[in-house]
């Protein structure tokens, strides 16, 4: 289950990161900001299951 978990979180942070990019490109603040929500979101998802991986 954490494989997959990491996995979840690396796509919503790769999804974040593509959000962000074509907020740049288009002027689009509020899908940049979404952009950058999404990867803060897939970070702390990350960092979570890291700490869970430490204490296995």
């Amino acid at each position: 289950m954490s494989g997959i978990d990491k996995m979840k979180n690396k796509a919503e942070e790769l999804s974040g990161k593509g959000k962000e990019t074509v907020g740049e490109a288009t002027g689009d603040r509020d899908l940049q900001a979404e952009g950058q929500a999404d990867q803060a979101s897939g970070n702390l998802k990350q960092a979570g299951e890291k700490v869970k991986d430490v204490f296995k």
